[in-house]
């Protein structure tokens, strides 16, 4: 049996786990605040990883950001991990082997080997969050690009409607059909249409409604809440008829905390209706909470153990 201590790395917390080579748990899972400073993040990875390592064959990580080639580093822009991240080379943690990847590759492993993809070689796995993550099964491998860095829908681009997005461009995929989309479309609605004067939350200013307003304001039959989320569908729809033509999946799966108010088979049909390749299921994810550290544990089995 293989064992490998997974590590998943989050603006607010860390979580991890002893897991096996078939995705299952052989420990508790365990909960840190993810430090502000760098060198207090390194020594907490240090801490855990020492703790550990005597028990276990390898490290894996799964962290935000675009991974290289290597699986050793974070290459890209990480703003919600301190300073620095980008600097440290996972493999000096220990002496066993240590592998690092994206949080959206992990997810969507996961999902390929035990969550609702199992089995289908062709699928992606779109994380709907505060951003927006995407990894990609393509005949039976995770599609990485020439550096590492492939797989980056969150900055794909949709609309015109000229929206900032957080890396700094414009009118991304992430600006619009994440959490975060969901609560700029509120506020641009709320300025813009008189529907908000009848709306339960016309008593606030356009810059205070939320993405829990609007998702209580579905629960509630406000029609201004409703307008909202039909705009956000449509950019979301958007976004997922582009991938599909683009990469022709069997399947994608949804994750991340926006999946939950979505309708599967009614997506799944307006993507059908506009597509050109052959007809894609939507599924909400299976793997959970979890699906960081089980896919990077099953990733870094998948590179050590061959």
């Amino acid at each position: 049996m293989t064992k490998v201590l997974a590590i998943d790395v989050g603006g607010t917390k860390l979580i991890y786990a002893v897991i096996n080579e078939k995705g299952e748990f052989l420990s508790e899972v365990k909960r840190t605040s993810t430090p502000k400073n760098i060198e207090d993040l390194k020594a907490v990875f240090k801490q855990i990883v020492l703790e550990n390592e005597n028990n276990v064959d390898m490290i894996a990580f799964a962290t935000a950001g675009a991974v290289n080639i290597t699986n050793t580093k974070v290459d890209s822009s990480t703003p919600n991990l301190p300073a620095g991240y980008n600097d440290i080379d996972f493999s000096l943690l220990s002496k066993k082997p240590v592998y690092v990847e994206n949080d959206a590759n992990c997810a969507a492993w996961a999902e390929y080997k035990v969550g609702s993809a199992i089995g289908i070689n062709n699928n992606i796995t779109i994380t709907l969050g505060t951003g927006v993550g995407g990894g990609f099964i393509v005949d039976g491998r995770l599609l990485r690009g020439k550096s590492g860095r492939g797989g980056e829908v969150g900055s794909m681009k949709i609309n015109g409607r000229g929206r900032e997005c957080t890396c700094h461009r414009k009118d991304c995929f992430e600006s619009y059909a994440s959490g975060t989309g969901l609560k700029l479309t509120a506020q641009e609605v709320a300025l813009n249409d008189e529907v908000f004067n009848s709306s339960i939350y016309s008593s606030k200013k356009a810059e205070e409604v939320t993405t829990y307003d609007i998702i209580d304001g579905l629960k509630k039959d406000d029609e201004y809440s409703k307008k909202v989320f039909n705009i956000w569908k449509q950019d979301l729809v958007i976004g997922l008829i582009n991938i599909v033509n683009i990469f022709d999946p069997e399947i994608i799966v949804i994750s991340g905390g926006m999946g939950e108010f979505i309708n599967t088979e009614e997506i799944q049909n307006l993507i059908n209706n506009e597509i050109v390749v052959s007809p894609v299921q939507i599924k909400l994810a299976k793997a959970g909470n979890y699906s960081g550290m089980i896919g990077t544990a099953l990733l870094a089995c998948e590179k050590y153990d061959n």
